[in-house]
């Protein structure tokens, strides 16, 4: 954010970059338009903030799709890529993006205020994931009667949580942390491992961790996108990338890097198994792979 106590003359330059510098900001810089910009950490190179163990958003061996979105947009930006790692937990914007030690989250929900959301580049949903020939693999929706003796994984305190007190399934079910240290755990897992011990009967996740756990199962397991709920929260989300308030130019450069690369990201996200939904809450599979979320 800018210093609001540094006001230099109007067209002074030299001072307004002697300013900021003297505060511990961004080096500023002048951009293709001849607007003055203090956006970037560095103009040379894509930073992105990211957590180091969180698959399969990203880790620091470049293994998420985060990080393969991160390659393609370097790629065609022309500039280095690097990161700045923190946990995602509590703080995680402050200490990332919020003191310039990066330039972009890769995977920010509309309408969290944290930050400054681009255009949305995926769109899916929490969704039940149940092993094959267990008889729950056309269950649509949490009202479901065929789940109400059934032991279910919910990770605490996530919007399906209120879904499923709704629909009178809290209890059976078993609760998993949504606050955890991801270097050290992960609820997911945990709750994917109790799924094919047979311990519960059906979970509920974050679509992009269903499909990706789900399709590393043996046998996969099944994962059917909440999309049908017609109590408690929707369960559908949009997601785009997270920049800082101030950065306006920078947001609108990544708006256009979506747009234009709009298939090739479909795909990383598909080979990931993250189910994609267009805006009619329709799969996007590789045959539709142009579409925009």
């Amino acid at each position: 954010m800018r210093n609001v106590g540094c006001r230099p003359a109007l067209f002074a330059l030299a001072g307004v970059i002697a300013c900021f510098i003297g505060r511990g900001m961004a080096l500023a810089q002048v951009n293709d338009q001849g607007e003055l910009s203090i956006e970037l950490v560095d103009p040379k190179v894509l930073r992105i903030c990211a957590d180091p163990r969180n698959l399969p958003f990203s880790n620091d061996k470049g293994e998420g799709f985060e990080n393969k979105i991160g390659e393609l947009f370097a790629a065609k930006l022309q500039k280095k890529l690097d990161y700045m790692y923190f946990p995602q937990a509590t703080g995680f914007v402050r200490v990332t993006l919020g003191s310039h030690r990066c330039d972009v989250i890769m995977g920010f929900p509309q309408g969290d205020d944290l930050a400054q959301g681009t255009n949305p580049y995926y769109r899916t949903a929490y969704a039940l994931v149940t092993k094959p020939g267990g008889g729950l693999e056309d269950v649509a929706t949490l009202e479901d009667e065929r789940l109400k003796s059934k032991h279910i994984g919910i990770i605490a305190g996530t919007p399906p949580a209120t879904n499923m007190a709704i629909a009178g399934l809290m209890g059976n079910a078993k609760p998993y942390p949504l606050m955890i240290d991801t270097r050290f755990d992960s609820s997911a897992e945990a709750m994917i491992t109790d799924l094919t011990k047979g311990e519960i009967d059906a979970g509920i996740l974050w679509g992009p961790m269903a499909g990706f756990y789900a399709k590393k199962s043996n046998p996969p397991l099944h994962v059917t996108p909440l999309v049908k709920e017609t109590t408690g929260p929707k369960l559908v989300y949009r997601i785009g990338m997270g920049v800082r308030a101030a950065d306006q130019n920078w947001k609108r450069q990544l708006n256009r890097l979506i747009q234009e690369n709009q298939p090739a990201i479909n795909k990383i996200l598909l080979d990931y198994g993250v189910p994609l939904l267009d805006e009619h809450d329709q799969p996007i599979g590789p045959e539709t792979a142009n579409k925009s979320p």
